[in-house]
C-alpha cells in the first residue's frame, strides 16, 4: 500500500490507485461505494491532525466521486462554489500525495486555484460565483462551436442566497447553453441557513405530494437511455409531470427556465451516477437538487455542532475531542470576541444599536448578541450588498447599525457603501473583521485593501485599533450621538495582546492618534495591530542603541495632522507600518500630507506589497511581506546607516 509522501498517511486500496479522474473512471460502478468510504476516511485522517475545512467536504464525498466518474473532467468543466467542499476533488485530481500540505505555507491552497491544477477551472474563495462562472464557460463553448463539453456548477444552498447566484440563474435561463447547476442542499453555510429560500427548499424536500411525483419523474428519466433520439419526448413528459403534479413552490427554478430535477440522496453514489449520466443527455440549463448532510460519515460531526465541525482545528478522530492547548498564563481574547461582548455592552445602554452580519454570526462573534438579544441581531444570509443597504435603511430611521463583515467580503458591497451609505452621510458602523493578512485561507480572504478603498470615500471615518481596549473605545465612540457619518473599524483575525482587556469605555477624539514612545533617531508610524509588531521591533532597536519614536495613528482618515506636523518637524527619517495594502494605505496618506505641506523627509512604507499574497501563518506572511518585527528593525537600521554614510561622504568631499 502506498504511503503519502511526507505525511505518513496511508490511502485505502482503491484510493491509492487514483491519480486522476481517468483512473476513477476505470472502476466498476459497484466499487464507487468503497472508494467513497476510503476518500472520506482519508479526509478525516488528514484534517484531524493538519486542520482545515472539514464538514463541507465530508458532505459531498459521494457527489464528488459521481461527478468525476460521469463527466470527462477536465475537458468537462467543474466549478465548485466557495471551495470548502473541494477537498475530495483535490485528492482525486492528482493532489493526494501533497494534500498534507493543504493550507500550509508554500503548500497547496485550501481552495480551488487555476494555477494549481487544470481541474480547478475557476478560483473560488468568496461564495456564490459558480453559476456565473460556469455559464460564462458554457457560452464560450457555444461561441467556439464546441457542442460536447459539459459545464457543471456545484453550489450550496447557503451560497444560493446571494444575489450573484440569482443573477447567474436569471441570465442562464435565457441562454441556450449546456449548463448543469448542482444544488448541494444541507441547510448550512458555516452557520445554519436563514431566509425564505431555506423554507422553500425544506417545503420541497418534505412534501409527500412532491416526492410521490418525483418518483414518477425519475422513473421516466431513468428510461432516457432506452429511447435514444426520442430523449426529447421523454424530457417533455418529465416537464409535464413536474408542472401538473408538483407543489406550486417547485416552480421557482422552472420560472427561470431551468429544468428542475430532484431532490435526490446525495450520499447514494450509485444512484447519483445514474442520474448525472441521464442529465448529460438533456440540453440547456438544468438544476439537480441534491440532499446531503454536512459532516456525513463522521459520527461526532453528524451528531454534534455542525458549525463547530465546519473547521474544527485539530481533533482526536477516535473520540471527537477537539485538541486545545491549555496556556500556562492568561491569554488575550480573539478580537472578534471583544467585538461580540462589547456590542452587547453598548446595546444594553443604547437601544438604537442593532447588529447585522451576512451569514457569519459565529465567525464574527455576533452570535453573542444573537443569544443575548436575538431581536436586535440579524443574520441576512450570504448577501453582503443587501447587508450594507439594509443597514442604510435602518440608519434612516434613527437606528445605529453595526454591520460586521470580513474585510475581504466587504469588497463585494463597495458600491453600496458609497452610494447607499456614505453618499447619504448615514450613520452606519462597519466593523471589518479579518483586516490584514488572514492566514491559512490565503489570497481570497486577506483583508488587504479596506484602508485604501475606504480612505477615498467622502463622509467616511477610517480607523484601526492597536489593541482590544482601543477596539472597545472606537466602538463606543462610533455610537455616540455627536459622532455622525459613516465609521469603519478594522481589526485582524486571531488573538489580541491584552489578557485584561475589559476596561471602562473612553471616548476617542476622531482623527487623533497618540505618541507611544519618544525618540530622536527615527519615527515609526503605525496603524492598527501592526503597532504591536513595531513594539517588538523597538526592543531590538534599543539593544542596538537606536532611539526610535513610535506613533499609533489610529485613523487613516481623518489623519492626525497635528501629530504629523510634530513628526515632520522633528524627524527627517520616517517609517510607516500597516497590515494593509501599501498602495493607497496609511503610508500613502502620510506621503500626501508631507507633499501638501512642503515637508521633505526620507519615508519608507512597510505593508502588504502590490501582489496577491498566498496562504500561511500570519507571522510567516509578515516576514514575506517585509513588516515583521525583524524587518521593521532592519529597515530602521538600514535607513540610519545610509544616512551616516551620506554624512561621512559629504564631510570627506
Amino acid at each position: 500500500m502506498e504511503i503519502v509522501k511526507g505525511s505518513g498517511f496511508i490511502p485505502g486500496e482503491l484510493l491509492s490507485k487514483i491519480n486522476s479522474p481517468a483512473d476513477l473512471r476505470q472502476l466498476k460502478e459497484e466499487q464507487l461505494l468503497q472508494l467513497s468510504d476510503e476518500l472520506r476516511q482519508f479526509i478525516i485522517d488528514l484534517v484531524s491532525v493538519k486542520g482545515g475545512h472539514f464538514g463541507a467536504s465530508l458532505g459531498v464525498v459521494e457527489l464528488t466521486v459521481a461527478l468525476h466518474y460521469v463527466f470527462n473532467t477536465p475537458y468537462d468543466q467543474l466549478v465548485w462554489d466557495v471551495g470548502h467542499q473541494a477537498y475530495g476533488h483535490k485528492i482525486l485530481t492528482g493532489r493526494r500525495d501533497v494534500f498534507h500540505t493543504n493550507r500550509i505555507y508554500k503548500g497547496i491552497s485550501g481552495f480551488p486555484k487555476r494555477s494549481e491544477s487544470e481541474y480547478d477551472t475557476f478560483g473560488v474563495g468568496h461564495s456564490s460565483t459558480s453559476i456565473s462562472a460556469a455559464l460564462g464557460m458554457a457560452v464560450a463553448s457555444r461561441h467556439n462551436n464546441i457542442k460536447d463539453k459539459h459545464h457543471i456548477a456545484v453550489i450550496g444552498d447557503g451560497a444560493m442566497t446571494a444575489g450573484l447566484a440569482f443573477e447567474g440563474l436569471n441570465h442562464a435561463g435565457v441562454e441556450n447553453a449546456n449548463l448543469l447547476v448542482v444544488l448541494n442542499d444541507n441547510c448550512m453555510s458555516i452557520d445554519p441557513n436563514v431566509g425564505a429560500l431555506r423554507e422553500y427548499l425544506t417545503d420541497i424536500t418534505t412534501s409527500h405530494t412532491y416526492n410521490k411525483a418525483k418518483d414518477m419523474v425519475w422513473e421516466l428519466l431513468g428510461k432516457l437511455s432506452k429511447f435514444g433520439t426520442s430523449a426529447q419526448e421523454i424530457v417533455s413528459k418529465v416537464e409535464g409531470a413536474v408542472k401538473t403534479s408538483l407543489l406550486k413552490q417547485s416552480n421557482l427554478f422552472e420560472s427561470l427556465n431551468f429544468r428542475y430535477f430532484g431532490p435526490v440522496d446525495g450520499h447514494d453514489v450509485v444512484r447519483l451516477t445514474k442520474v448525472l449520466a441521464d442529465l448529460k443527455d438533456i440540453p440547456g440549463p438544468k438544476l439537480l437538487h441534491v440532499l446531503t448532510k454536512k459532516g456525513k460519515g463522521y459520527k461526532f460531526s453528524e451528531e454534534g455542532n455542525e458549525t463547530l465541525w465546519h473547521a474544527p482545528g485539530l481533533f482526536n478522530k477516535n473520540t471527537g475531542e477537539i485538541i486545545k492547548v491549555t496556556p500556562k498564563t492568561p491569554q488575550a481574547p480573539k478580537y472578534q470576541d471583544v467585538f461580540g461582548h462589547t456590542i452587547v455592552e453598548l446595546a444594553e445602554k443604547n437601544e438604537k444599536i442593532v447588529g447585522i452580519t451576512p451569514a457569519m454570526p459565529s465567525g464574527s462573534s455576533l452570535n453573542i448578541m444573537m443569544k443575548a438579544m436575538p431581536e436586535r441581531a440579524i443574520d441576512v444570509g450570504i448577501a453582503e450588498q443587501h447587508a450594507v443597504t439594509f443597514s442604510a435603511g435602518l440608519a434612516t430611521q434613527g437606528l445605529v447599525p453595526f454591520c460586521n463583515i470580513y474585510s475581504s467580503f466587504m469588497q463585494r458591497a463597495y458600491d453600496q457603501v458609497i452610494h447607499d451609505v456614505a453618499l447619504q452621510n448615514l450613520k452606519v458602523v462597519f466593523c471589518l473583521d479579518r483586516g490584514g493578512l488572514a492566514g491559512a485561507d490565503g489570497a481570497t480572504h486577506h483583508g488587504a485593501y479596506d484602508i485604501a478603498y475606504f480612505r477615498c470615500i467622502p463622509n467616511m471615518i477610517v480607523s484601526a485599533p492597536m489593541n482590544e481596549e482601543e477596539l472597545r473605545n472606537l466602538m463606543y465612540t462610533a455610537q455616540l450621538d455627536e459622532v455622525q457619518g459613516t465609521f469603519s473599524i478594522r481589526y485582524p483575525r486571531g488573538n489580541g495582546v491584552m489578557p485584561d482587556w475589559k476596561k471602562p469605555f473612553t471616548k476617542i477624539e476622531i482623527g487623533k492618534g497618540r505618541k507611544i514612545k519618544d525618540g530622536k533617531d527615527i519615527a515609526i508610524l503605525s496603524i492598527g495591530t501592526a503597532g504591536n509588531l513595531v513594539t517588538q521591533a523597538l526592543e531590538k532597536l534599543s539593544k542596538d542603541n537606536i532611539n526610535a519614536a513610535h506613533y499609533d495613528m489610529r485613523f487613516a482618515k481623518p489623519i492626525d495632522e497635528d501629530l504629523l506636523h510634530e513628526v515632520f518637524t522633528n524627524f527627517d527619517k520616517v517609517i510607516t507600518v500597516e497590515d494593509g495594502s501599501i498602495m493607497g494605505g496609511m503610508g500613502s496618506a502620510v506621503l500626501e500630507f508631507m507633499a501638501d505641506n512642503g515637508y521633505s523627509a526620507k519615508v519608507v512604507r512597510l505593508g502588504i506589497p502590490d501582489k496577491f499574497v498566498e496562504h500561511g501563518e500570519q507571522a510567516e506572511l509578515y516576514e514575506e511581506c517585509g513588516f515583521s518585527p525583524a524587518h521593521i528593525a532592519a529597515t530602521a537600521t538600514n535607513i540610519l546607516r545610509e544616512n551616516r554614510q551620506i554624512n561621512i561622504h559629504t564631510k570627506t568631499s
